[in-house]
């Protein structure tokens, strides 16, 4: 009986399997390489990502093609391969590999959806970073109503972070916290009228009671759950009778701003102190916007015995140039430079950094306070027609802080020299950087001023610019010593950064990853074929 004739294309087909292994091999370390681009351990420019994009691709369908060529020049060796006894020992092997993966996939989905099953997820970090802290605790425990939550972040936002976090106030409050998303951009008329404004914003119901966290930090959101749950009377008057900003609608109004603080449980009303001669008891901040004639030395007095009890002033003036003072005295700044040490200056900021506007001074760096908290860089503030100014020496039982400053390219000019070219001139402008916002609590007193050169910043038009709203609210909030109501425990996070020191290690890193691995493997497999083969 004549054999089976040989298969000429065998040797051809035994080419393509061996250009399929290389495929394979090169389809495996670039698919490594993307990932650790991916997770952001190696990221790669653009332009050789795509470079890398392409030659997955190419490396990908030359393996297929490869393999397809080599079915069809050898069909019998395919045959035999899939009916062997290799096929069934690598057929047991893959049916227990993937009964395996679907135990693990299964396992965390029921886990993922039932987390009540285990309780609140383990924190198995060294410093609890993953725990909230004993007070906010505390807070979730006194409910006695459910709370739900809505963040308020844009499109342009990454609410990750946030999402975690409320995550972290349901898992711990009994099914008392709720929580869900808003995209104002989508949204804005649910927006508007929950009194938000501003992205990364949390608004707290509680029954007909709501409360506005500035942005999603632990702190911030529980502050706003004790205010929620004790929600005491909280009053502050707006000084009328000087010209200053109104709330009635207008191109230049504080609408938004009257609304913003309604939406956090505030009592806004105004004060006019040239006919009622009395300051109510319940007024926990009194703010001074934009008075375009000068407050009288009179109702100065009564403004410091109001601050020398426990009050607080929030008082943003324009620069002269743009009121109706003339050359007539400022008994309100006067005021805050003898008591305060703190001077608005005669003179308006030119910022060279905004070329577009020089006459629109731009934050450059906030400094640690209260009121700077949860504003960073990237959320800068923008006030038009600013005025600069001073923090003199040092005064009795007074801590100063400079709040925001411009940038080193800005310069103060007197107000008789607005109307010159607004080039830099070394002969009248003071060079940057210069404070447009400063703070001031006095210790004995308990008394707190804000003092802004600037009111046009919280117009409506400019309320929901960058930080401008933000920082408004905040000064108000510190004001009213609403910051106080909570002092949370804070943490020092364990630094967790992989950093390679040498270039060498980093190497080493890269060819035990790349190369050691997975020719450690690729040897094992060749070294147990070798061995069957032997024994037939």
């Amino acid at each position: 009986m004549a054999g089976k004739k040989k298969n000429q294309n065998a040797q051809y087909a035994l080419i393509g399997l061996t250009v399929a292994l290389v495929a394979c091999i090169a389809t495996g370390l670039i698919g490594f390489a993307n990932l650790l681009g991916a997770i952001g351990m190696f990221p790669l420019p653009e332009n050789i990502q795509n470079g890398v994009d392409i030659a997955l691709q190419i490396s990908v369908g030359l393996l297929i093609v490869s393999l397809a060529v080599s079915a069809i020049l050898n069909p019998d060796g395919v045959r035999r391969f899939l009916t062997g006894r290799q096929a069934r020992y690598g057929s047991n092997s893959l049916i227990l590999t993937l009964a395996f993966v679907g135990i693990l996939i299964a396992v965390n989905y029921i886990v993922f959806k039932n987390t009540d099953l285990l309780g609140s997820p383990w924190d198995l970090t060294a410093d609890k970073s993953n725990t909230l802290a004993k007070e906010t605790l505390q807070i979730l425990s006194s409910l006695k109503e459910p709370v739900k939550a809505t963040a308020f972040y844009s499109t342009n936002s990454d609410p990750a972070s946030a999402e975690e976090l409320l995550e972290k106030f349901k898992n711990n409050s009994d099914g008392r916290f709720s929580y869900d998303f808003v995209n104002p951009d989508l949204d804005p008329v649910s927006t508007r009228l929950a009194g938000v404004t501003g992205d990364g914003k949390v608004l707290l119901e509680m029954g007909e009671n709501k409360e506005i966290a500035n942005f999603a930090s632990e702190t911030e959101i529980a502050r706003a759950l004790l205010r929620l749950i004790s929600p005491g009377a909280r009053a502050v008057y707006f000084l009328q009778g000087h010209g200053e900003i109104s709330f009635e609608s207008g191109e230049i109004t504080y609408g938004v701003v009257k609304s913003t603080l309604e939406a956090k449980n505030y009592t806004v009303n105004t004060l006019n102190l040239l006919t009622t001669r009395e300051i109510p008891e319940d007024a926990l901040a009194i703010i001074i916007a934009g008075p375009q004639k000068p407050v009288s030395a009179d109702e100065v007095k009564l403004l410091k015995e109001y601050v020398d009890n426990g009050g607080s002033l929030v008082v943003l003036e324009d620069p002269l140039f743009f009121t109706e003072f003339g050359g007539a005295n400022d008994p309100l700044a006067d005021y805050l430079t003898e008591d305060w040490g703190i001077t608005l200056n005669k003179d308006v900021i030119i910022d060279g950094s905004n070329p577009d506007n020089p006459y629109a001074a731009v934050s450059l760096r906030y400094n640690a306070h209260a009121i700077t908290q949860g504003l960073s860089e990237n959320l800068i503030v923008i006030m038009p027609q600013a005025r600069s100014l001073t923090i003199a020496g040092e005064k009795e039982n007074v801590t100063q802080t400079g709040l925001i400053s411009t940038a080193e390219n800005s310069w103060a000019r007197p107000n008789e020299n607005v109307d010159a070219d607004p080039n830099y001139n070394p002969e009248t402008d003071i060079l940057g950087p210069l404070f447009m916002a400063a703070a001031g609590e006095n210790a004995a007193t308990t008394g707190r001023v804000v003092v802004v050169g600037n009111s046009l910043f919280a117009i409506d038009g400019n309320f929901d610019v960058y930080g401008n709203g933000n920082f408004f609210i905040n000064s108000v909030d510190w004001a009213a010593e609403q910051e106080d109501l909570l002092n949370l425990t804070t943490r020092q996070s364990t630094p967790r950064t992989f950093t390679m020191q040498q270039d060498w290690r980093m190497l080493l890193l890269v060819v035990i990853m790349i190369i050691v691995v997975p020719g450690m493997v690729v040897l094992f497999g060749i070294s147990s074929w070798l061995s069957r083969r032997r024994r037939g």
